[in-house]
């Protein structure tokens, strides 16, 4: 008896683990009718206020007149930790022409997060810890890394869920830096 348990528990903890990630994915990709969706293009950007990991103080409407690139990140997340560069990059470029880069930092201690912004050479942005995810919640983000432009009028005019990339900052920022 205990033979035939030890061969087929691991054969029952796979298809109990393949049922489980199955149904959590269908979950996933069926959205809630009834639930907001979060930043839809065209729409108003979500709030974003609170204290930013250098201790100071951010608000996305005291910003508006500007364009807005908005990241959602991890220091957990290797792809974030990929992009960051790129995004300081671009935030250093864009500054000229107004642009405001911040990151909503998603469950995770000031201690990494600052050792991430290091790593990776993005010091200078704009941090405001989401701890418990509620900022996140409220701009319908489905994982990290999440990025969200928002334009001078604090419209929501595109979204990017997973890694940005050089091709897609320059063809979505162009037109906001030059508007």
């Amino acid at each position: 008896m205990s033979v035939l348990r030890t061969r087929l528990w691991p054969a029952l903890v796979l298809v109990v683990t393949a049922a489980v990630g199955a149904g959590l994915a269908a979950g996933l990709d069926t959205p809630d009718r009834s639930a907001p969706v979060g930043a839809s293009t065209g729409d108003p950007a979500p709030p974003i206020a609170g204290t930013t990991l250098d201790g100071g103080r951010f608000d996305l409407a005291e910003v508006r007149g500007h364009p807005v690139l908005v990241n959602v990140f991890a220091s957990w997340c290797g792809p974030c930790r990929d992009e960051l560069p790129l995004l300081a990059e671009a935030g250093r470029q864009g500054q000229p022409a107004g642009l405001r880069v911040v990151g909503i930092n998603l469950r995770d201690g000031p201690d990494a997060v600052r050792a991430l912004l290091r790593e990776t050479g993005a010091e200078t942005m704009t941090v405001v810890p989401d701890p418990d995810g509620t900022l996140a919640i409220g701009w319908g983000v489905r994982g990290v890394p999440e990025t969200f432009l928002v334009d001078r009028d604090g419209r929501v005019v595109d979204r990017r869920q997973g890694v940005v990339t050089r091709q897609w900052l320059e063809q979505r920022l162009g037109p906001l830096l030059t508007g």
